[in-house]
């Protein structure tokens, strides 16, 4: 039994990187159909003006991967690490070379997913890539949709990499879950860039520190700066009504203690 959190309404798995790949390992043994939600701060905003995003989260294992996440489940006395989806994909597919679980690669620009393939496979003798997509920026049409799901299904993946960023990865998974045969559909956003060296990632004492998404504004400041500057501070607002009683997001943990859920 996982414990859960409310953090504005998005319940998150008390968990740490271990755990999920121990999760991981019990949903590919009972081919159950699973995704999985890497959260953080700008995904939780993200969820809070549309009711029907907030259910993909909650239908889905939803983890932290933002620090601010980690510290408000330890401030509940509960047992969280941060998982980190780059981290967490090098984990599963060194498992998955050992297990012998193909996996697929859908995401990235192009030829992303396939540079990407390269370095797994260099770095795991034996891991299995059973394919890779790089789909079109643009709403895929419905035969391109067919296509991608009918490439994934032949190819036999077990583990399917997901990196179309928030919220597209999120919806694309909850829309396709029961359209695929995978048992477990991971949505791990910048890691194809981050894996390949596209993008260069924080150092790992900005990353405890809560600072990483300095490092990501001063590296991509027209992109992020309404993320950073604009929904951080929002979000500390929206902790504080939550933390005060003064607003209900959901059914926040105070209503459920020791809520907790099953996970086989």
């Amino acid at each position: 039994m996982i414990p859960r959190y409310n953090v504005l309404g998005v319940w998150l798995h008390a968990t740490d990187p271990g755990g999920l790949v121990r999760a991981v390992e019990g949903w590919v043994a009972q081919r159950a159909r699973r995704y999985v939600c890497h959260t953080n701060v700008h995904s939780v905003m993200e969820t809070l003006a549309d009711e029907r995003l907030q259910r993909v989260w909650n239908e889905s294992f939803a983890v932290p991967d933002g620090m601010p996440l980690v510290w408000l489940g330890r401030l509940r006395g509960l047992p969280v690490r941060r998982v980190y989806g780059p981290d967490l994909m090098i984990a599963l597919c060194g498992r998955a070379a050992e297990a012998g679980w193909p996996v697929f690669l859908l995401g990235g620009a192009e030829g992303v997913a396939a540079q990407l393939a390269d370095v797994l496979r260099e770095r795991f003798a034996g891991l299995r890539v059973a394919g890779t997509i790089g789909p079109p920026f643009r709403e895929a049409t419905p035969d391109e949709d067919q296509a991608i799901v009918d490439r994934i299904n032949g190819s036999g993946a077990e583990l399917v990499f997901v990196g179309l960023g928030c919220p597209k990865q999120e919806r694309w998974m909850a829309d396709h879950r029961e359209r695929l045969a995978a048992p477990v559909l991971l949505g791990v956003g910048a890691a194809f860039d981050f894996l390949t060296g596209r993008v260069s990632q924080a150092p790992r004492w900005m990353m405890r520190c809560g600072l990483e998404w300095l490092y990501r504004l001063l590296q991509e400041p027209r992109r992020l700066w309404r993320r950073y500057l604009i929904l951080n501070p929002l979000f500390v607002g929206h902790v504080l009504l939550q933390a005060f009683g003064v607003r209900r997001y959901g059914t926040d943990c105070s209503d459920q203690a020791g809520r907790t859920r099953a996970q086989g």
